[in-house]
């Protein structure tokens, strides 16, 4: 039994996908937060407050996402879902590119494996497998989780991951415009298969950008190419692709952020991030929002209120 009034508050990172040529399976945390408080109440039900991003948008009942994701775990490990109140604290963009609903759900799995603190013990393998029957891939809940970079793949026994650490000297920038754009529509473009060239292509820069990442960030311009599914998509982000070509015309490594349409610039030092930044400034014929952001290398952390702190 979980006491009423049990609180716990979850921080959880914005996320970036594919990172160019890592398709479905190369996820990055960046230092850009969403904070959940989940209180345990008498009555059944769950409400939610949203503050910030969202806020008049999202539902606000048990259709809530993060909600969702708190009554599947539960549901999961054989728990009935006391009643709760949740307080949303959102930051994170929804509908650009940068893991809205991926931190969402990984906000509520986190959330459940500490209400259920002594009840039901989940490990890491647990809230991704989670997430992930969720989400439906684990490429942004992974980073979302964990933090840093990571690699995910899925195996008969559920998704597997694994996380490094980003060299210091990598230096993101995120370019996020005024449109949103679905998932769900980018992943109609893509094509049921690629040419053996175009995929032979992906397997070699995919393999230099992990190392570019974690070791040689001068590298990061040709490790960031890809012919597997941004230039299928471009048509329906007719503003991210002719700022990506600008970017790249230019020398720097810019790809899009997940679905899009924000764009994602892995430079390769501060110096070098400057320099894209006043590029967009000068040349962008629509508005951007640049964010320069952190890695971040912590994932999705818990404080169980009074002070005691874990983490997943």
């Amino acid at each position: 039994m979980i006491a009423t009034g049990r609180t716990v508050t979850v921080r959880v990172p914005a996320t970036t996908a594919n990172l160019g040529p890592g398709f479905d399976t190369l996820g990055l945390a960046l230092a850009l937060y969403d904070e959940l408080t989940v209180t345990v109440r008498d009555q059944p039900g769950a409400s939610v407050e949203v503050h910030g991003v969202g806020e008049g948008e999202v539902p606000t009942d048990e259709t809530n996402l993060v909600v969702r994701s708190i009554a599947h775990t539960f549901a999961a490990y054989g728990q009935e879902m006391p009643g709760l109140d949740l307080v949303a604290r959102n930051v994170i963009p929804h509908g650009r590119g940068l893991g809205s609903s991926g931190a969402a759900i990984a906000s509520g799995v986190v959330a459940a494996q500490a209400l259920l603190e002594g009840v039901v013990e989940i490990d890491g393998l647990g809230l991704l497998a989670r997430a992930t029957e969720l989400e439906g891939h684990p490429d942004n809940v992974a980073p979302a989780l964990f933090g840093g970079l990571t690699i995910a793949w899925t195996t008969p026994e559920g998704p597997r991951y694994k996380k490094l650490n980003v060299h210091r000297g990598v230096s993101p920038l995120v370019l996020v415009p005024g449109h949103t754009m679905s998932t769900a529509l980018a992943r109609s473009l893509q094509p049921e298969s690629v040419p053996h060239a175009d995929a032979i292509f992906n397997v070699s820069r995919s393999t230099l950008l992990i190392a570019s990442l974690i070791q040689s960030p001068e590298l990061l311009f040709e490790a960031t190419e890809d012919k597997l599914h941004q230039s299928y998509r471009a048509s329906a982000m007719p503003e991210t692709d002719a700022l990506i070509r600008a970017l790249r015309a230019a020398g720097y490594p810019a790809v899009v952020s997940g679905a899009g349409p924000s764009i994602l610039v892995l430079c390769s030092d501060p110096a070098q991030r400057k320099g894209a930044t006043e590029l967009v400034e000068r040349t962008a014929a629509t508005p951007w929002q640049s964010l320069v952001l952190a890695v971040d290398i912590k994932g999705a952390t818990v404080v169980l209120h009074p002070d005691d702190v874990t983490q997943p």
